[in-house]
């Protein structure tokens, strides 16, 4: 994919885009502490606590640790430091038991010398803390072996006193009790000895110096809240340019130009860019509502487009000057008035919105248009033309109003344009079409161009039997509205009819859609008369039968007569696009010299490369 297109796919998305953005700062503002902390993760450090020498009987790690961990240690370290709040302290240390007779104590701080002070005051808070715990508990122990002592004196006292009364024979039996309690005493003394010796010294020490490093401190694990906010933002608005990639890697709906010409096996003709929501609430067609507007310069293309590749009658300039906007009465006939069908295969896209448009742009030429509104189901052109609702093409195709005309073409807010509404439907809109050549016939007198809406393609059978009447078929994709398998079912549906089709308009695109390739999708679309040329090859090699019409068998013109007999297919004129490129070369009036406006000169060899290829 180009680079062109990564922002085209971006720009479709950005929706996606924005909620990734806004969900992730969201997260980061609720997972980053309020102002900027400092960032204690920078350094840390380690120090090892062991019991003193010959103290490791009497020295448990379990207690040790448990010591450590408590609140009064983090306090004392606090003070020491300075440090009013003693959670801080508890935050940056970590105590661990890396064996039955070591300690290990962690700390982190923002530098190197936080670090080191905190890991040196934790230390000896806890060898004080802990020697003076263990001296108090030794105190209390000695007190109560005193108290102990005292006892087992007095007793050996009053067992030596009874054995200094008794008689010889008596006192080899009291000479075990007076042993046992001697034994007794002197081992209470002896343990309150030791207990008054340990605590006199510190129980635990320092082992070994302190082990300072940096940590891994890096942008991911900064506190600080707009750092980390800024980082959110990125990371969610990486995350929706690679959602929004997947996403457009996944939609088989047709966007480009390409995609529409090898879909619908038609040249796309006109590309109207995307309508903002502005110009969408506008009531009336931008051609002139804004006409200077790129949208209404590329409906202005579409119709250049479509006067070169359409019909004769189409193309031909209109002549004289006494046209009135208003006037109903038919014009004077000199050929039928080419009726072009605006269809689509799906609803929602802009087929109507395309035929106000396109009428508007026909209408700058000095050409009278009339629209027929023949979409039953859901008929909007009146409000895009400003004229209000009433009886219309449903009273006249069920025969209620036939008589009446001149009464039902109505003028619109656009000169030179005007529209018989969709009227009031109260029968079944497939069984209104049965009449539809009949009143075609009546109505081609009164205009020089004829668009008519209908419904769409592939929702309703009222276009495909309005489609036979039509002498071109217009149709109209919107970019992201059509899948392939749509697109080749509404070419199949269009390939029966006979009907020549002028080609797509493309809806909504984003910029340019991209390189024209030649091939069977067709080389048309320039707007210009080589274009038309390339577009009369492209409709050649599409095998569509022309059928009969009545109307146009019965309307000779000055080029009719001039046709070979391969041109016509039962009465109905073939358009000039869907002729044979060899057929036009041998009868057309510059066939001599190969320099005629429609660029003939190439196309016998453009015509076999396209066979070829």
């Amino acid at each position: 994919m180009e680079p062109a297109n990564h922002f085209t796919v971006l720009r479709r998305y950005w929706r996606l885009l924005v909620g990734c953005t806004l969900a992730a700062l969201v997260v980061g503002w609720l997972l980053t502490p309020a102002g900027d902390t400092v960032d204690n993760a920078k350094w840390k450090c380690k120090v090892a606590i062991t019991p003193v020498a010959g103290a490791g009987d009497t020295v448990r790690a379990d207690q040790v640790l448990s010591y450590a961990q408590g609140a009064d240690v983090a306090a004392a370290a606090a003070k020491q430091l300075g440090i009013g709040d003693a959670s801080e302290v508890l935050a940056r240390r970590t105590v661990t038991a890396d064996s039955p007779q070591m300690l290990t104590i962690a700390t982190t701080g923002p530098t190197g010398q936080s670090c080191s002070d905190l890991a040196t005051a934790y230390s000896a808070a806890i060898i004080k803390g802990y020697s003076d715990e263990s001296a108090r508990s030794a105190a209390e122990t000695i007190k109560k072996l005193q108290a102990q002592a005292d006892a087992q004196q007095q007793q050996l006292n009053d067992i030596q006193a009874q054995y200094n009364r008794s008689s010889p024979a008596d006192q080899p039996k009291l000479q075990p009790k007076l042993t046992a309690a001697n034994t007794a005493l002197t081992t209470t003394l002896t343990t309150i000895s030791k207990l008054a010796n340990s605590a006199q010294t510190d129980a635990i020490q320092q082992w070994g110096s302190i082990d300072a490093r940096q940590g891994t401190s890096n942008l991911l694990s900064s506190p600080s809240r707009s750092v980390r906010l800024g980082l959110a933002v990125f990371l969610g608005l990486a995350l929706g340019v690679v959602a929004a990639l997947m996403l457009s890697r996944m939609d088989t709906r047709l966007r480009s130009r390409n995609a529409v010409e090898e879909a619908f096996n038609l040249p796309v003709i006109g590309e109207v860019p995307h309508l903002s929501r502005r110009q969408r609430r506008v009531r009336e067609p931008l051609v002139r509502a804004r006409p200077s507007d790129p949208a209404a310069e590329a409906y202005r293309s579409l119709r250049s487009t479509l006067l070169l590749t359409g019909p004769d009658t189409l193309a031909r300039p209109v002549g004289g000057d006494d046209r009135d906007s208003k006037r109903t009465a038919p014009r004077p006939l000199t050929e039928p008035a080419p009726v072009v069908l605006v269809a689509s295969g799906g609803s929602r896209d802009g087929r109507t919105i395309t035929i106000a448009n396109l009428a508007a742009a026909l209408a700058e030429t000095g050409r009278g248009v009339l629209v027929l509104d023949c979409d039953f189901r859901h008929p909007q052109l009146h409000t895009h033309l400003g004229v209000g609702d009433g009886p219309g093409m449903a009273e006249l195709l069920s025969g209620e109003r036939l008589d009446e005309l001149d009464e039902l073409i109505r003028p619109t807010n656009v000169a030179g344009v005007s529209l018989i509404t969709g009227g009031n439907t109260t029968a079944y809109p497939a069984a209104l079409v049965l009449r539809a050549g009949d009143v075609l016939r009546r109505v081609r007198p009164h205009a020089d161009v004829v668009l008519i809406d209908t419904s769409p393609l592939l929702h309703a059978n009222d276009a495909y039997d309005l489609v036979q009447h039509a002498d071109a078929v217009l149709v109209t994709v919107r970019s992201g509205n059509v899948t392939p398998e749509q697109a080749d079912r509404v070419a199949e549906l269009l390939s029966r009819t006979g009907v020549p089709v002028a080609g797509v308009a493309l809806l909504g695109t984003y910029g340019r859609s991209g390189r024209r390739r030649r091939g069977p999708a067709g080389v048309a679309g320039a707007s210009g008369p080589a274009g038309r040329s390339g577009q009369q090859q492209q409709q050649a090699a599409l095998p569509r039968q022309s059928g009969p019409t009545a109307e146009q068998a019965s309307a000779p013109g000055p080029e009719r007569a001039a046709e070979p007999a391969g041109e016509r297919g039962g009465g109905r004129t073939t358009p000039s696009w869907a002729r044979r490129a060899s057929g036009e070369n041998s009868t057309g009036p510059n066939s001599a010299n190969g320099h005629g406006p429609g660029g003939d000169q190439g196309e016998p060899a453009l015509l076999r490369e396209a066979e070829d290829r």
